[in-house]
């Protein structure tokens, strides 16, 4: 029997993890690892103590046919990756690595394309966690490296994940 590797072995528990998101478009899980530990973990979902998408049965920007990546102020969810950040101390975070996967809610496959949103990756980098891999199908993952997102300013407006 082959032996899963690190990181998709933490991917597969990021996995695990998105499977508590209540969105209804994309469920993602984020977990924070440090020296081989896992330090916290976050799904996507609205706010403690407000309903979410899931219990009010639809998705303000689905109905309004608002494209992937734009007018996140009338999502109700809050990201994994903020989530996770938020679970953990920086002490925690500093030089860390963050693993993140998403899925499709309707079809639970795995999202192949994802990346942060602009957000969550100025969280990522103040946070202090040094690396971030995404899972692109069950086997394969990007590994990217926080500091090409300080370097490359111009990436922060870039592409969204959710």
């Amino acid at each position: 029997m082959e032996r899963v590797s690190k990181p998709n072995y933490y991917l597969d528990i990021a996995q695990t993890v998105s499977k508590r998101a209540t969105c209804l478009r994309r469920r993602f899980g984020a977990i924070i690892v440090k020296n081989d530990s896992i330090v916290s973990t976050g799904y996507n979902g609205a706010p403690r103590g407000r309903k979410n998408c899931t219990n009010l049965g639809f998705c303000t920007r689905e109905n309004l046919n608002i494209p992937r990546g734009e007018r996140y102020e009338l999502c109700r969810s809050v990201h994994a990756e903020a989530n996770a950040i938020i679970a953990a101390s920086r002490e925690e975070m500093y030089d860390a690595t963050m693993y993140i996967v998403g899925v499709d809610a309707q079809t639970n496959e795995v999202l192949n394309d994802i990346d942060s949103c602009m957000m969550c990756k100025r969280q990522i980098i103040n946070s202090g966690i040094s690396t971030v891999v995404f899972r692109v199908s069950e086997t394969e993952y990007e590994v990217v490296k926080v500091r090409d997102w300080v370097i490359n300013d111009d990436s922060l407006g870039g592409t969204f994940g959710y």
